[in-house]
């Protein structure tokens, strides 16, 4: 009789039990620096209206797509406009899974109350920069899209030779703030999105127009993907006031 009490207690809290306890789904996405935080904010919110969790693998675009080429599984990628690509030319992503989500742009940090270098012209810039004591940014053997750039252009500037000495490598965005909020960098040149959620730092604006790197960052399920259909409906999350007030406030530009 107490077997039979017991079996018919289980069984009613199996029928009456939220669904959403059996439903619940991991989805794991590997994400650029330079969107992480407003990644992040949606992941918060869908969690609240659907209780799937996430797992969150921040690093550089290229060290992303070297983790997905070697097998490393993902349910959403987002990575800048050109590793994307690469990945979609892999077959690495499910066709017509990609969407276009913020553009981002590299700025220039210095420690909060330092004063801020003048960022009007290439010249300006450039003098800036061999005037400062170090200057911090990726390393470009890090795979970062920021980094990889900022290394091109010393050299078209014609200044890499003089900032060696002073060059204070990091390996994603968020150290190079780090980096300038201790005082291991006078200056750090990153996507501003990295840069400014470090208190310690003050953005003192962006690359001059003419030397800017405008860069997309778009998200796509990868083909190896466990939980597509989850993935799929966050990627459908990423829409409306509260998605486009996370991009403005991370310092990226939210696209249509």
């Amino acid at each position: 009789m107490r077997a039979m009490r017991s079996a018919c207690v289980l069984t009613m809290w199996l029928i009456l039990a939220p669904a959403p306890a059996f439903a619940q789904t991991e989805i794991r996405v590997f994400v650029g620096g330079a969107v992480t935080e407003p990644v992040k904010v949606a992941g918060a919110a869908f969690t609240r209206t659907t209780r799937n969790t996430f797992v969150y693998v921040s690093d550089t675009t290229g060290a992303l797509q070297k983790r997905l080429a070697s097998g490393e599984k993902a349910d959403v990628v987002v990575l800048a406009a050109p590793g994307m690509e690469a990945l979609q030319k892999a077959n690495l992503v499910t066709a017509g899974s990609r969407i276009d989500l913020a553009r981002a742009l590299i700025g220039v940090a210095v420690r909060a109350g330092a004063p801020s270098p003048d960022l009007s012209t290439p010249d300006t810039f450039k003098a800036a920069l061999l005037k400062a004591k170090s200057v911090s940014y990726v390393n470009p053997a890090a795979g970062g899209t920021s980094g990889t750039y900022f290394d091109g252009l010393l050299q078209r500037m014609g200044i890499a030779e003089a900032m060696k000495p002073k060059t204070v490598y990091r390996m994603q965005g968020s150290e190079v703030a780090d980096a300038v909020a201790k005082g291991d960098a006078e200056l750090g040149v990153s996507f501003t999105s990295e840069l400014q959620p470090n208190r310690g730092v003050k953005v003192a604006g962006t690359l001059p127009a003419a030397i800017q790197l405008p860069t997309i960052y778009a998200a796509a399920i990868p083909t190896s993907a466990g939980n597509a259909d989850a993935a799929r409906a966050f990627l459908r999350s990423l829409t409306g006031a509260e998605w486009r007030a996370a991009l403005t406030k991370a310092g990226l530009e939210p696209l249509p």
